[in-house]
């Protein structure tokens, strides 16, 4: 038996391709976005009454930065990566990451409270090869939270 669209989309998962973001108020296209994450730190430590309650206590707390990076086509008379790279010292900016449905809408957002660029690299130049220019930006990120505005 086929499936409504509405029941589809509520049942499958989003294509991870159909995606936009935007670093502080400028959008902008990316081929890639890795290494967004939510974690928390463990810390261990040994107390006065190892004796009684085991060796090692073991708490969680949240880690201040985490490593991501941001794939972007190099495009003739756009110096987006440069220009904030360039500042000093870095300049650190609020990123949103939306994942979208198949008409463009975000459904699920990543949202970054604080982005500092570490590290710009740019493509390899090989005559050999007819792909496409892609830079990469390495960004230390903070503040990381996770907003589902739905399907339907």
């Amino acid at each position: 038996m086929a499936q409504a669209v509405a029941e589809q989309r509520r049942v499958y998962p989003l294509p991870a391709y159909n995606f936009q973001v935007t670093v502080g108020s400028t959008s902008a296209r990316f081929s890639e976005v890795v290494g967004l994450s939510i974690a928390n730190e463990t810390v261990q430590y040994r107390q006065g009454f190892s004796y009684k309650e085991g060796a090692a206590i073991t708490r969680y707390r949240p880690a201040t930065y985490t490593e991501a990076s941001l794939k972007r086509g190099t495009v003739a008379g756009d110096n987006l990566f440069g220009d904030w790279l360039s500042k000093t010292p870095a300049e650190s900016r609020s990123m949103t990451i939306s994942l979208c449905d198949e008409v463009g809408k975000p459904v699920v957002s990543w949202r970054i409270a604080s982005a500092v660029p570490v590290k710009l690299t740019s493509p390899t130049f090989d005559a050999n090869t007819n792909s496409v220019s892609i830079d990469t930006l390495d960004l230390m990120i903070s503040g990381v939270s996770v907003e589902n505005t739905g399907r339907l």
